[in-house]
């Protein structure tokens, strides 16, 4: 084992609560150690990840944001193994955000805490089952003290401490206090093999399954304080907007209505803070504010965008692509060998900008006082968070505590703490503690879209058939437009992953891009880029075997050979192991009888692709009725996502990326006409329904023995290509264009 280092002793420090319960975590500075507050079952130490009271039940701290990806049960799930307890007499609490000043600067009390990219689990593995080592430890070497013996006498099982030379076992909450005065230990106490694991690995509930599934769960929205005000914003109409003058006389009449007054946005070409200039309304209820936003009579500025409309998006990306663009990756000799070439097959495909859409919309509450700023809120991120509400108030960051509730979804859209910004600012100009809450129509008329973009994509085939050139050129909005010091040459690197298949396995390959800058703000979703690349690259996979008459299974198999490792720089690296992406191939390809003859208008459709980290692959059967109506039959999907931690919540997050990509593959886009977005709610932006998603619905597993990875982002890139490739063997129809829409029933009619 590795020694401890003074800073990680600082994250693994040992301490007593008021009601003599030892608890385990960090770190040792004073700040931390007066974290002292009351529980229904006493006092105790919040900012410390593990509390075992002397009755023996533990309560673990989770440290990241919990947006539905499982983490909340994931990360204790890593303590306990380690600490060698019964996962029935664990609690969980979530921690706040654990910011210290110290003389050196700010440092983070509970580590990093923010998720996104699938990397709660991953960038915490080794810290916490560190943790629960050395609570274990420390648990034993007071046992062995206890009875003069060595430590290495001693042994653990189930919340008890067992020693040669004692007929009995010692409960952990005996030893609590004495484990509590101990010194921690130079280096790292050794790790469970995998193997030994009781815990980690094994099908556990989400630990507030119960309060899901009977409503008792707290969201954001669900917060409620003593004097809390409502807020709502009226926003401009069109991109980047601002409001010329307000009329408020109707609005203040409103019953409720407290104050109503502007808010700044930030100009035009100005990185991103808050969203949009607008009027803020506050009220006593949220009916109130509703009612006093519609009563506003607001002249607009239209702005520099007022011209914007999808159709010049995508006319400009077209002629676009008719020019060169910036050459972002070029292996071996692509110009020779397009023109050697027997054969070049190229097609374009189109990708439209989309909105997150979380089933909670965006809401915070923020109490700002002339000292201290307390923000409650559904936040990916929560050191964004405290940093937006640091920029408003102008408050120190050690003066902004942020707590942070369940997500009701998050896909990236709270990654930006724009809401954050806005309540704080509302809060500060009252000077009452404010609830700002958005509606749907908000949600999606003001959202980070993922960027739309058409795709042009081109191989060289050789006498063989084998692909022999390669070339992905791409005109879209970068997600990176208007981040601050962000050079122009770098803003292709949120839309283009240049090791991503099939880099490397072509050897003449080359990437190109070209921005467009509509004014439409643009941010991550799902698997930032990767789902609109999966769609590009699975599609035209297909395509090259059509046209070269190859199996389109074969042809990806051939492509991607042997398992190795091979270099990966891009998110989920350092690797890709080919190997693993052809398992998962074959295996959904096995489920679903491939091979298997099937009648007329009856296709089977397969993709797969690496993120993240992680590998997974989808199998879809469709029906293309004789009107153009599709129905989807069965569909098998499978993931590779290292060590399964928590099996349970791995299934629930593929089953919800399937979803999730069926629902986006076939109707939803954001369309601009004029400088205003189209779409207002899930009427003209829809949702799957039940009635999408067939009964013969598998999720699989394929376990490894490797570091575990985040899965949240890996099982949506396969799903559009997926199903349109199963529409194409079904029916001769090629869908080149996402959404799906009224494609297939117009192909169908002609």
């Amino acid at each position: 084992m590795g020694q401890l280092d003074q800073g990680r002793r600082h994250f693994l420090i040992a301490g007593m609560t008021i009601s003599g319960s030892m608890v385990m975590g960090f770190p040792a500075f004073p700040s931390a150690r007066a974290e002292i507050s009351a529980g229904t079952e006493g006092h105790r130490q919040i900012g410390f990840f593990v509390e075992i009271s002397p009755d023996g039940n533990v309560i673990i701290g989770s440290n990241q944001p919990e947006i539905g990806q499982g983490i909340r049960t994931a990360l204790p799930m890593l303590i306990a193994e380690e600490l060698d307890v019964e996962w029935s007499r664990v609690s969980v609490r979530q921690m706040p955000l654990g910011l210290l000043k110290t003389p050196e600067g700010y440092s983070w009390k509970y580590g990093g805490q923010g998720v996104g990219g699938s990397t709660g689990l991953t960038n915490n593995w080794d810290f916490m089952r560190e943790v629960g080592a050395t609570a274990r430890h420390q648990l034993i070497r007071a046992a062995a003290a206890r009875l003069d013996v060595p430590p290495e006498a001693c042994s653990t099982t189930a919340g008890y401490v067992l020693c040669d030379s004692a007929p009995d076992k010692i409960a952990y909450g005996d030893l609590v206090e004495d484990a509590a005065r101990l010194n921690m230990p130079e280096e790292v106490p050794p790790l469970k093999a995998l193997r030994d694991h009781r815990i980690v690995g094994t099908r556990r509930n989400t630990v507030d399954a119960h309060d899901l599934v009977t409503g008792k769960a707290k969201y954001g929205l669900d917060t409620d304080r003593p004097d809390m005000r409502i807020a709502m914003i009226a926003r401009s109409p069109t991109l980047n907007g601002k409001p010329v003058s307000f009329d408020a006389t109707a609005a203040r009449e409103i019953d409720g209505v407290l104050d109503v007054f502007e808010v700044e946005g930030p100009a035009p070409d100005d990185p991103y803070f808050i969203l949009a200039s607008g009027i803020a309304v506050v009220a006593t209820s949220t009916w109130a504010a509703i009612k006093g936003r519609d009563a506003l009579v607001v002249e607009w500025d239209a702005g520099p965008n007022a011209d914007d409309s999808s159709e010049k998006f995508w006319r400009q990306n077209e002629e676009m692509l008719e020019s060169t663009g910036q050459v972002v990756a070029d292996d071996g000799d692509f110009d020779a060998a397009m023109t050697s070439a027997s054969k070049i097959i190229e097609h374009r495909y189109e990708v439209p900008f989309v909105s997150h859409q979380p089933m909670e919309p965006q809401n915070c509450y923020a109490h700002v006082t002339a000292e201290q700023c307390h923000i409650i809120a559904p936040t990916q991120m929560p050191a964004g968070a405290s940093r937006a509400a640091e920029a408003v108030t102008g408050l120190p960051r050690e003066n902004i505590h942020v707590e942070m509730t369940r997500v009701g979804g998050g896909f990236g859209r709270r990654l930006t703490n724009d809401y954050v910004a806005e309540a704080a600012i509302i809060s500060k100009r009252t000077g009452w503690p404010i609830k700002l809450v958005w509606t749907r129509e908000d949600e999606v008329r003001n959202d980070f879209y993922r960027p739309g973009g058409l795709h042009e994509v081109r191989a060289g085939i050789g006498d063989d058939g084998e692909v022999v050139a390669w070339t992905q050129r791409l005109a879209s909005g970068s997600k990176y437009f208007r981040r601050p010091n962000m050079p122009d040459e770098n803003l292709w690197r949120s839309e283009l992953y240049p090791d991503d298949f099939p880099r490397r396995f072509v050897e003449n390959f080359r990437l190109e891009y070209f921005h467009n800058a509509i004014g439409l703000p643009r941010g991550s979703w799902r698997a930032p880029a990767h789902t609109a690349n999966a769609f590009v690259v699975q599609s035209f996979l297909d395509e090259l075997a059509y046209e070269t008459g190859q199996d389109p299974l074969a042809l990806r198999l051939a492509l991607l050979g042997d398992a190795r490792e091979l270099e990966y720089s891009g998110h989920g690296g350092p690797t890709f192991n080919p190997g693993r992406l052809t398992k998962l191939l074959k295996f959904v390809a096995k489920r679903i009888d491939y091979s298997k003859q099937r009648q007329p208008g009856r296709g089977v459709g397969i993709a797969a692709h690496f993120t993240f980290g992680g590998y997974a692959a989808h199998a879809m059967e469709v029906v293309v009725h004789a009107d153009g109506r599709l129905t989807i039959e069965r569909i098998v999907a499978a993931m590779d996502c290292g060590l399964a931690v928590h099996p349970n919540a791995v299934e629930a997050q593929i089953q919800g990326a399937t979803v999730d990509g069926i629902s986006t593959a076939l109707g939803q886009q954001i369309t601009v006409q004029d400088g205003q977005v189209q779409q207002s709610n899930f009427h003209d932006y829809p949702l799957a329904r039940i009635s999408h998603i067939p009964d013969a619905f598998e999720a699989h597993i394929l376990p490894h023995d490797d570091t575990p990875t985040g899965v949240g982002e890996i099982g949506i890139p396969p799903v559009a290509p997926a199903l349109t490739n199963a529409i194409f063997a079904a029916s001769g129809v090629r869908i080149r264009r996402l959404p799906i829409g009224d494609q297939l029933r117009d192909a169908m009619a002609s």
